[in-house]
Formats: C-alpha cells, structure tokens, sequence
C-alpha cells in the first residue's frame, strides 16, 4: 500500500482543550489522503484517529500489548506487538513525519527517536528542544500553533521545501 504515512504522537491521557487538537489534526490528515499511523491507545491517539475517520481516512495502530481489543475503536488497522513502550520505534519508523500533541515522556521518546532516524517532527503545544543546545546535532522539529499550521509543516517537510 503506497501513499503518506504521517505518526500522530502524544499522552494516552488528555485534557478536553488537547483532545480537540487532536481531533482537528486527524481530519486534516484524512483530508490529505494519508494514512495515520499512532499508538493505537487512548488520548491523543484515540482523538486523532477519531477525527481521521470522521472524514472516512486510514488509521494504523501499533499496539504495545498481546490485544487487538485494547486498541481504541478507531483503528482502521492494528498491530499487535507485546513490546510495551518499545513499539515506539515502530510507530517512529513507520511515518515519513511525526505531529507531536502535547504529550509525555513516551511522546518525548519518540521525538528523540525520529530526530535520530532523521523523520521530521512538528509540534504542537508538545515538547520544546533548544537547538542551540543539542550537541550540534540537527534537530528535525519545527513548532506550529494550530493544526492546520501543523499539516503545512508536514506537507514542506514531505516536499522538501523547509
């Protein structure tokens, strides 16, 4: 299956406020006809994939459990792996970029693993990086302030234009 896969990242738990972003961004990359690869839980994830479907989009889980029951009922598709919080290289790998929702440590390590893997990140009321303070290493993290600003920083990212 070709096409765009873009990760939405970010805490299984979250406010009504982050719920909504969240959503507004899984419509949009709905609307963009990409696939949206998560977590597969609840939060941020589930919120995303739920505003993915409500525009009939794709949406791709990779479940740190043994269960497929245990993914939020938004997937469209889910990957069972049993490997707990190490499925995040998995959902890193399996994006071409990554939106960063607010989030928690679990979101920071998958930040940490698409800037290793050189995967571009955006975002959104998540985690801020120094750049000048990153050992001279290139960071691949922009911020946006919205989601519609969010999905314009994946589609430069895509083409090459940032």
């Amino acid at each position: 299956m070709g096409g765009v896969y873009v990760g939405v990242i970010g805490g299984r738990r979250c406010n009504e406020e982050i719920a909504g972003l969240a959503f507004e961004v899984g419509r949009r990359i709905a609307e963009q006809g990409w696939t949206l690869v998560c977590g597969g839980m609840g939060g941020v994830m589930e919120q995303a994939c739920r505003g993915a479907r409500s525009k009939n989009g794709v949406t791709l889980g990779i479940l740190p459990g043994g269960s497929r029951e245990a993914g939020n009922p938004y997937l469209s598709y889910s990957v069972v792996t049993g490997f707990g919080e190490a499925r995040n290289v998995l959902v890193v790998k399996s994006s071409q970029a990554i939106i960063a929702v607010a989030g928690s440590y679990g979101t920071l390590s998958e930040i940490a693993l698409a800037n290793a893997a050189g995967i571009p990140v955006v975002g959104l009321r998540s985690w801020r990086l120094d750049p000048d303070k990153n050992r001279g290493q290139s960071l691949f993290i922009k911020e946006a302030d919205s989601p519609a600003e969010a999905i314009q920083l994946v589609k430069s990212f895509l083409t090459g234009s940032t």
